[in-house]
């Protein structure tokens, strides 16, 4: 099936398309039309154009189209679930994690149209009105990835809409489908012609056009570091206002005093769920000397059991990695270890026999013996790999996990209510969890990160409201006179 770009409430094709496969089995999912310079410009100058009228619609009956492609979503769960995993390759349940993700962020900023609160404080002068409301941005340009191709797309487009901005999206070429399916429904949910925009094609080209237009007033990415930063140089340097959602280098911290069981579990989930594909997810394991052996045996048996294939085989625990160059990127670091100093223990191996031929496997991977300035105990590798870090107490478990250049997420398996406590206040990541795995944020709650993860912005919660609006200060006096703020109503 071809998938057009969305413009002006109209579906538009254009000459050159680019293949979308699943990367289980390399069967074609869909092809997907390319945006180009002239595509982009039209998406942009749409948005624009809708702008006025969307901004002016009162706030609660913006959110009314929130709350119908909710139920849309509902409905089409499984289908679009299914879809999710055929082109990113996560398992079926978390494909349906995904769009569930989705139905959540629509459905809370939905109920932000009747709050998007602002302040109203005293005056110190008689007769005067002080208040602070929010104002919508403009037009804004979202940019998402591939490993959650419904849910970061939601994430960004939801609170945008319902502050009354308008956006353009563009999704990651390896899962343009799935994006493809949600502007579907909107469409279905009858958004005013502008208001909603989605264009495809690689970065380097329909990305940095539409970055460097000048009509876009705000541009939120997700994505790797190294991308967010030259965006970051790029749009601020023509005033764009600028969101990064960035890398991660997280870790569970693992006491001696820690329920070794429930964390075994934690980290098999937090490391190798979408084979390692999350921002969150755990590469590092900070664990007590004393109980080191313990857990590592622990992980060892549960890791080796792990089933790779087709995300769509419910017997599946770990999917394929996203495509090709992901897997030799994965495979470097991982032969990177051993040359360092590591020990590896499992895995470490690309799969390519039998069911796995067409496909890109990587095997759950752990090393033993890491150092925490080691490459894969520092750098990025956003595939199936933990490192298995001995730390002799909290302090330097909290030292060496906040020794890297990211800071999104951070847990702690300890019985201890005080050493908790001390994690919580003394880790620097932007979230932290206490006897659970570093995945599982939820919406309601801001999300996001320190250092090289982000530049001060969050995502979900209230924060995301933040993200995508002004504030306007407004006074009004009712008194009848000029009056001297800091002056008049002071003593000289």
């Amino acid at each position: 099936m071809n998938y057009k770009n969305y413009i002006n409430g109209k579906w538009v094709k254009t000459g050159k398309t680019f293949a979308s496969t699943n990367p289980a089995t390399g069967e074609l999912v869909g092809k997907c039309c390319e945006a180009g310079p002239r595509e982009v410009a039209m998406a942009v100058k749409s948005a624009r154009k809708a702008f006025a009228g969307w901004r002016l619609t009162p706030a609660p009956k913006r959110a009314e189209y929130l709350l119908r492609l909710g139920q849309l979503f509902e409905q089409r769960k499984n289908e679009l679930s299914r879809i999710v995993t055929q082109e990113m390759g996560k398992v079926l349940k978390e494909g349906a994690g995904d769009v569930q993700e989705s139905i959540d962020i629509t459905y809370y900023m939905a109920g932000e149209g009747r709050r998007l609160f602002g302040h109203n404080v005293p005056s110190e002068l008689a007769n005067k009105f002080a208040m602070a409301v929010r104002e919508p941005v403009g037009v804004c340009a979202l940019i998402t990835p591939w490993n959650f191709p419904t849910a970061i797309p939601c994430w960004k487009m939801m609170p945008a809409l319902v502050l009354g901005n308008t956006v353009v999206l563009k999704p990651a070429s390896d899962t343009s489908v799935s994006a493809a399916k949600v502007i579907q429904l909107m469409d279905e949910v009858g958004f005013p012609p502008g208001v909603v925009n989605f264009v495809m094609g690689p970065g380097e080209k329909t990305g940095n056009v539409l970055i460097k237009d000048p009509d876009v007033d705000l541009i939120s990415f997700t994505g790797s570091t190294v991308v967010g930063r030259k965006i970051a140089t790029t749009a601020t340097s023509l005033g764009k206002r600028v969101s990064l959602e960035m890398g991660g280098k997280n870790a569970i911290i693992v006491m001696d005093d820690g329920d070794l069981d429930l964390a075994t579990d934690a980290i098999l989930w937090a490391a190798f769920g979408t084979t390692g594909q999350r921002c969150t997810a755990c590469s590092r394991v900070l664990v007590h000397h004393r109980v080191k052996s313990k857990l590592v045996s622990k992980l060892l048996e549960r890791a080796k059991k792990l089933r790779l294939g087709d995300g769509l085989n419910p017997k599946t625990d770990v999917g394929p990695v996203i495509n090709a160059g992901q897997l030799a990127r994965i495979h470097r670091y991982v032969k990177i270890g051993p040359r360092e100093g590591a020990k590896l223990l499992c895995g470490g191996r690309i799969r390519s026999d039998g069911d796995y031929k067409k496909g890109y496997f990587y095997e759950p991977t752990i090393f033993d013996n890491v150092k925490p300035k080691m490459c894969i105990a520092q750098e990025e590798i956003f595939g199936p790999v933990v490192a298995i870090i001995s730390v002799k107490d909290l302090d330097e478990a909290i030292r060496v996990n906040n020794d890297t250049a990211y800071g999104l997420s951070s847990s702690i398996f300890t019985r201890d209510v005080n050493k908790a406590y001390r994690a919580m206040r003394d880790i620097t990541t932007g979230i932290v969890y206490v006897n659970a795995g570093t995945t599982g944020a939820e919406v309601q709650l801001p999300f996001g990160g320190t250092r090289g993860t982000g530049n001060g912005h969050r995502e979900a919660g209230q924060a995301a409201i933040d993200s995508f609006s002004e504030w306007k200060t407004i006074y009004v006096d009712y008194s009848g006179k000029v009056q001297r703020a800091q002056i008049d109503n002071y003593d000289s």
